[in-house]
């Protein structure tokens, strides 16, 4: 991938949309949001790994998904109520909640060992926005990383505030009131992440996809299932591609011209995806 050109540049230069690794890859013994996790999904050939954010309470950056601590340490403590020394000790478990040799990797540690390699997603960055912009401007990775927050006030002034500069999707559900206005005040919009519990929402119009892309801009969908009950994208989801038909799930997506795609399955979705040039 040639970071020096416009995302938008390198995504006309593919027929095919950009496959982004959520929390890299991982089973068996290799935890999610690990070094480890991270190099599978780059030899699988990811071309965006996203990462969670998480601070210790002395403003240490961990790459954890918040709250996830009983699930992926077996431990009832936040890392957010944690120091940045007690973090550093953590190491995670496996499927089995057994006690791997993986531990939980800073911010920075994860920054520089993709750095050069992919496109990085940087969820959660709502949390510190200052703190994180900080930590990518010092491991040198402006041009690879794309962030993201909601569009509540807070957020956007931060962002705008802070980190003007790096690649932005507003998470957008339904309908996109947003990016104009982002533009207008100078914050780079690549684009927006996409959820749609319905066919028929505006973002994932054939309309509002191809003026976005008239305007240089991309779109972002997930098929992860985190939770049966949060519709990310209209039920064309890993789960039904995986289960039923791949054409009912990535297919769909495929079809509507997007320009993303995260998956918790991107090897499966790769071979598929290259079955249909």
């Amino acid at each position: 991938m040639d970071f020096t050109k416009n995302i938008f540049e390198n995504r006309q230069q593919r027929k095919l949309p950009f496959l982004a690794a959520h929390r890299g890859i991982c089973g068996g013994n290799i935890p999610c949001n690990t070094l480890a996790s991270y190099e599978i999904a780059l030899r699988q050939g990811a071309d965006v790994v996203e990462i969670d954010v998480t601070r210790a309470k002395d403003g240490g950056l961990f790459v954890f998904h918040p709250g996830m601590e009983k699930i992926f340490l077996r431990s009832d403590r936040p890392i957010s109520d944690m120091t940045t020394a007690e973090a550093s000790e953590l190491y995670l478990v496996n499927q089995d909640s057994t006690r791997t040799g993986y531990r939980v990797p800073t911010l920075f540690e994860v920054l520089t060992f993709l750095k050069g390699k992919t496109y990085i997603n940087v969820d959660k960055f709502w949390t510190d926005v200052k703190g994180i912009s900080d930590e990518i401007r010092r491991a040198g990775v402006e041009d690879q990383v794309i962030v993201k927050t909601g569009t509540d006030e807070k957020s956007l002034e931060a962002v705008a505030k802070y980190a003007p500069d790096f690649m932005f999707m507003p998470i957008v559900k339904t309908e996109d009131r947003v990016t104009a206005e982002l533009i207008s005040k100078g914050v780079n919009v690549i684009g927006i992440e996409a959820i749609f519990e319905t066919e028929d929402a505006p973002v994932i119009s054939d309309e509002y996809i191809k003026k976005m892309h008239d305007r240089g801009l991309l779109v972002w969908v997930n098929s992860i299932v985190y939770n049966e009950k949060a519709i990310l994208s209209a039920g064309h989801t890993d789960d039904i591609s995986l289960t039923k038909d791949p054409d009912l799930g990535w297919g769909w997506l495929i079809d509507k011209n997007i320009d993303f795609i995260q998956t918790d399955w991107l090897l499966s979705l790769k071979e598929y995806t290259e079955g249909r040039r």
